[in-house]
């Protein structure tokens, strides 16, 4: 059975709007098309042509916040966790331009996305742009323009979906929690360890080599 977002009655106003989106920064909002109204071809209307990343939320569009660091820990988190999967065929690995229904009418973009070889359809990479897919491993890299209220939300609707691990990584204090529920979380400090657990069997990364990556100077 198809997963179904609610349709919430629409906001009475703009203040409303970004409380329901997480008190999120209103210019990460889009207004055209008019909120409330926005649909899947929409989002894959402004990848095309605009280069944009766009979360469709109650038929809102609403921007991804990256700025260069973010993207710069993404892509080394990512390295290190494509390198375990593929040694271990485990599964497949997406990044932060990774759009996925979560259910019919919520596309999100997790900054990195695990999907064990069981959980996809037939045991096959999906070949359609955005897939209806239940994920093993959501990470999110926490951007200054996120709030805590939206990463919560954000947070409910991969659990609601059968998401089976989240790991939300703070680049300002270089600390993570990382959730097996929604109301289920242990946080690192800077010297803790991200663990795979059941669901990246082996994995396991220092949160210090992690940055420690970020930090490499040229004369090193």
């Amino acid at each position: 059975m198809s997963r179904v977002a609610p349709n919430p009655s629409p906001a009475r106003n703009v203040a409303e709007l970004l409380k329901r989106l997480g008190g999120i920064p209103a210019r990460r909002v889009r207004l055209v098309p008019t909120p409330g109204t926005a649909t899947e071809r929409d989002v894959l209307r402004i990848i095309d042509h605009e280069g944009f990343l766009c979360e469709l939320i109650d038929g809102v569009l609403v921007e991804k916040p990256m700025v260069l660091e973010e993207s710069q820990l993404t892509v080394i988190l990512l390295n290190f966790i494509y390198n375990h999967v593929l040694a271990r065929n485990l599964g497949i690995v997406a990044g932060a331009d990774g759009t996925m229904r979560l259910t019919t009418g919520l596309l999100r973009i997790p900054d990195i996305s695990f999907f064990a070889w069981d959980s996809l359809p037939g045991r096959v990479r999906p070949r359609t742009p955005v897939p209806m897919l239940t994920l093993d491993l959501a990470v999110e890299v926490l951007s200054k323009g996120n709030t805590r209220a939206e990463m919560r939300r954000k947070l409910g609707e991969y659990f609601d979906a059968g998401t089976r691990l989240v790991w939300f990584i703070d680049l300002r204090t270089r600390e993570a929690s990382v959730y097996t529920a929604l109301n289920r979380r242990v946080d690192l400090g800077t010297d803790g360890t991200l663990d795979g657990g059941d669901v990246l069997p082996g994995f396991s990364l220092p949160l210090a080599t992690l940055f420690g990556h970020l930090d490499r100077r040229a004369d090193a």
